[in-house]
């Protein structure tokens, strides 16, 4: 909103009263003082003298504390330190500082790369409060609302988290097509129609259990693909060049993302999952249809796109700042190497701004027309991850830290029809390490998945056991 200017004359009324009035606040505040006139300390009344404090108030120390590498015990810098509304980022050296007041509240620190930690503030006699955080590269599998309710699917999952390197799991809290596992309180406040499906009984219990594992949980919010509030909502709906609501190749409709309005069903479900204690919120299709010719209630141009996505994610991030949690949301392939918004909403720098992570959708079969010198995108897996990734590293000019893409876990639908195996599995993880991106995520609709392409755990040998033989057996 644009702020009305005062004409000049107004602006030298006020500026003179305020110094008249500063004056008299300044000379008032000092009494005694060897430069007050002596005919303006005449008019100080004995009593207005007799009201002011002998003594000056002493001045309260605020509170200390600092953030460190638990590997290196160096102070971690511009690190986000978070005690209820407040948040702070720490200085070169790791230090930060919060008024006295707070002293013995809850507070938490994160920083891109680490998990993020809860302590208490020390009182200011205490000493400095010390928030110690840990490297973490996530290596995770997705688990739909179905998935995540299902016995079969979760234990499965868990197994393959016991056997291997794995540490993540990512949870549909809002799904595709508007299921949430469990029993959400904001759900038909925000005008959903009433839950009829929930796989998950006792989501606090799953996610402590989870926790407990060793298990980091992000939580998938599906944003700007809506049906169901859509066909509650549909002056919300994306529209037709006719006036209909739009629906998608699945038969599902999307809220326009230049309506403000709708964007606060995701952020309402975001901030629930926050609470619960899920350590991440990823959005996914945080973005424009990829069709043209629909109507929205704003130009459907590059001035308005991106513009929208960033004031989306803006609300979405100052609402969860205080639980401390991080923020990610998907991306297109090609937003690694297109300049503008992909016709999307989608622009590389517009959204590194605004977010801990960027998890670019590198599936090979999604790369249609291939990358330069790869234009058979499943012949080239390796080539399409360590590629896509250099060049969003590159562009941007964060490190790959900020980056943790998603890989395909599931059959070509676009080439040959080729299976996503152990040889183009471990290809794409590769070119992740080789980046050094903040880990990766497998991607299966079906939450099918298996060791393929994955590094087991080595297991400890017992004291008693015998070294193997030098024979191989013949397989």
């Amino acid at each position: 909103m644009n702020v009305s200017r005062h004409q000049g004359i107004a602006l030298g009324i006020g500026a003179m009263l305020l110094a008249s009035l500063t004056l008299s606040f300044s000379i008032h505040a000092q009494p005694g003082a060897a430069s007050t006139p002596a005919s303006v300390a005449s008019v100080t009344s004995a009593a207005s003298v007799a009201s002011m404090p002998a003594t000056p108030p002493v001045a309260v120390a605020p509170l200390r504390g600092m953030v460190i590498d638990a590997d290196t015990k160096q102070g971690i810098p511009l690190a986000y330190v978070v005690s209820g509304d407040t948040t702070v980022r720490t200085d070169h050296d790791g230090r930060f500082t919060l008024p006295a007041s707070m002293a013995g509240q809850a507070v938490g620190a994160r920083m891109p790369g680490y998990r993020q930690q809860q302590g208490k503030l020390q009182a200011p006699n205490a000493g400095p409060t010390m928030l110690t955080l840990r490297k973490f590269e996530s290596r995770g599998l997705y688990l739909s609302a179905w998935g995540i309710g299902s016995s079969k699917l979760r234990g499965d999952a868990l197994a393959l988290i016991a056997q291997t390197n794995l540490n993540t799991l990512v949870i549909d809290v809002k799904g595709d097509a508007g299921i949430v596992p469990y029993r959400s309180e904001v759900w038909e406040a925000l005008g959903y129609p009433k839950q009829t499906v929930v796989t998950v009984h006792d989501m606090p219990a799953l996610i402590k259990d989870l926790h407990d594992k060793g298990i980091y949980l992000i939580a998938r919010v599906v944003t700007f693909k809506d049906d169901k509030m859509a066909n509650a909502k549909p002056q919300w709906a994306i529209k037709t060049s006719g006036g209909a609501i739009w629906k998608d190749r699945e038969g599902l409709a999307w809220l326009d993302p230049s309506i403000p309005a709708t964007w606060e069903p995701a952020v309402a479900m975001a901030e629930e999952a926050a609470k619960l204690g899920f350590d991440e919120i990823q959005f996914d299709y945080v973005r424009y249809p990829d069709t043209p010719g629909l109507q929205f209630s704003q130009p459907n141009t590059w001035e308005v796109r991106p513009f929208m996505i960033s004031a989306f994610l803006d609300k979405a991030r100052q609402r969860l700042a205080k639980y401390n949690v991080y923020t990610s949301a998907d991306i297109f392939g090609y937003v690694c190497w297109n300049l503008n918004d992909t016709l999307i909403g989608q622009q590389l720098e517009m959204l590194s701004d605004r977010l801990d992570y960027l998890s670019p959708m590198l599936y090979p079969s999604g790369f249609t027309w291939g990358i330069p010198g790869h234009v058979m995108a499943v012949g080239s897996p390796y080539e399409i991850v360590h590629h896509s990734l250099q060049a969003a590293i590159e562009r941007s000019g964060m490190s790959g830290v900020r980056f943790r893409p998603w890989l395909q876990s599931f059959k070509d639908y676009a080439f040959d029809r080729r299976v996503f195996g152990e040889k183009e599995i471990r290809a794409q993880i590769q070119a992740s390490e080789d980046v050094h991106a903040q880990g990766w995520l497998l991607w299966n609709a079906s939450n099918h998945y298996s060791t393929a392409g994955l590094n087991m755990k080595k297991l400890p040998m017992s004291p008693a056991a015998k070294p193997a033989t030098a024979v191989a057996s013949v397989p």
